[in-house]
């Protein structure tokens, strides 16, 4: 136990006493792989595979940058993002909309000082989303909670940041709809990867 709050005394310090910057970012998203769904009928040599189409998408909040030995900085943030994808069976398109509160906490190096960093870490994501319904399909299963990772680097011009980072996913957000008429089942995973390029401001 003593160990533990020595470590977190440390840790405690060390974020006193380093240089923290808070800005705002907006970025537009691009998802770079179709979510994939599948159709089932009922039995499994009917199930039809396919690939859903995607839609940019946009996402807004806040990154708090701290100042660690090395040149390294830690760079939790915390963001609303939104974006859509879109696919078509059973004479029905399901638009399916990704509405998530997302939490990236990121590790960085100064590259070129503070002007240009590279940075990585994981993201944790909370979906806001309602369930949908379509025609006769209604959604009734979805993975609140998932988690991916993210990379990239960020440029910092005085005030204005310039930011580029690629998203994958270590969990699936898979949702299941079925029709109240036919039974019919349709399983969709709603994560894929993205790439996101934006701005900031620091405050």
């Amino acid at each position: 136990m003593k160990r533990i709050l020595s470590i977190a005394l440390i840790g405690f310090s060390m974020l006193a006493s380093a240089q923290i910057s808070l800005a705002g970012k907006a970025n537009l998203i691009f998802p770079t792989g179709s979510p994939s769904w599948k159709n089932i009928k009922g039995t499994v040599n009917e199930a039809i595979d396919g690939e859903g189409k995607n839609n940019v998408g946009f996402n807004v909040g806040l990154s708090l940058k701290a100042s660690l030995p090395a040149s390294f900085f830690l760079m939790p943030e915390l963001y609303y993002t939104n974006f859509k994808n879109e696919f078509t069976t059973a004479n029905t398109t399901f638009d399916i909309k990704n509405s998530r509160i997302d939490l990236p906490v990121l590790v960085g190096h100064k590259v070129l000082g503070d002007m240009l960093g590279v940075f990585v870490g994981p993201v944790a994501s909370y979906n806001l989303s309602k369930e949908d319904t379509f025609n006769d399909f209604k959604e009734n299963a979805r993975d609140n909670f998932t988690v991916g990772y993210q990379f990239g680097a960020q440029l910092e011009i005085k005030k204005l940041i310039l930011n580029a980072k690629y998203e994958g996913a270590f969990s699936k957000d898979e949702r299941k709809f079925i029709s109240s008429v036919s039974g019919e089942e349709i399983r969709y995973d709603n994560r894929p990867n993205l790439f996101m390029v934006g701005i900031g401001y620091k405050f």
